[in-house]
């Protein structure tokens, strides 16, 4: 990517604290963005922006909550700048007890509390996105929201409800394209498949259980944080202009469609 492009213009990343949403912070920093690190857990969040560097910071924020998150959005627009790219990478996988637990044993508190991470958060940072840049429109305007390859397959790991919270993102993000478009705003999903993250090895006990996963894969291996970072890269590039409304899978192949 070209970075004097991209010089300037503002970044937010939710979930920038650790795993696909930190390497996605430091990748768009290396591209030139200045970044927004937010996270619920603020020393995360300040760790990553202080290894990006003095012109990149960190927003403590909880995504689920409305409040808090129309509140991030006036502070950046006023004292930061227009937001032109925004990466709903915050996610929640509960797994009590290490375990996915079963629809018949499932609490309302996991369902509720997974759909409030996964789905409200993605709704109400994009709303608040769709906001001001109807107020102040900005030029190559991105969203990228993160789905799974769970909620397309119906998944072997995950719990019903991140994959019923993930599915929702995925129709979301199409609505939001149709009614972003006027502005230029384009409005895409990430599905990443097996991705060698923290919540990956949550669900699995063992690294031979990851070998044995990785033989389902056509490409024959887990996937990386770099994989879902250039899927990201074009994106958010004005050369994806014209591409809005669509689902990329990141999955070696283990979904084909």
């Amino acid at each position: 990517m070209n970075t004097a492009v991209n010089a300037g213009r503002v970044a937010l990343v939710t979930g920038g604290g650790r795993g696909i949403g930190a390497a996605l912070c430091i990748h768009l920093a290396q591209n030139g963005f200045r970044v927004v690190v937010a996270d619920i857990d603020s020393e995360n969040a300040a760790g990553v922006a202080t290894d990006l560097g003095k012109d990149h910071i960190a927003r403590a924020v909880d995504v689920a909550n409305e409040a808090a998150v129309v509140g991030l959005f006036n502070d950046l627009e006023t004292s930061v700048g227009p937001v032109g790219v925004l990466v709903c990478a915050a996610g929640l996988l509960i797994m009590p007890g290490g375990e996915r637990p079963l629809i018949k044993d499932m609490t309302t508190d996991i369902w509720e509390r997974s759909y409030a991470v996964n789905t409200r958060g993605a709704f109400l940072c994009s709303r608040e996105f769709l906001r001001h840049r109807e107020a102040k429109p900005v030029p190559h305007g991105r969203v990228v929201f993160f789905g799974s390859v769970a909620a397309q397959l119906g998944g072997y790991r995950s719990s019903a409800a991140y994959i019923g919270a993930k599915a929702a993102v995925m129709g979301y993000a199409k609505a939001f394209a149709r009614e972003a478009a006027h502005l230029g705003i384009t409005s895409n999903v990430i599905a990443p498949g097996l991705i060698d993250t923290e919540m990956l090895r949550s669900t699995v006990t063992s690294s031979g259980a990851l070998a044995a996963a990785a033989q389902n894969i056509p490409l024959g291996r887990i996937g990386t944080v770099d994989d879902v970072t250039a899927a990201v890269d074009y994106l958010v590039s004005p050369g994806a202009a014209y591409i809005t409304g669509n689902v990329i899978d990141v999955n070696g192949g283990y979904r084909m469609q």
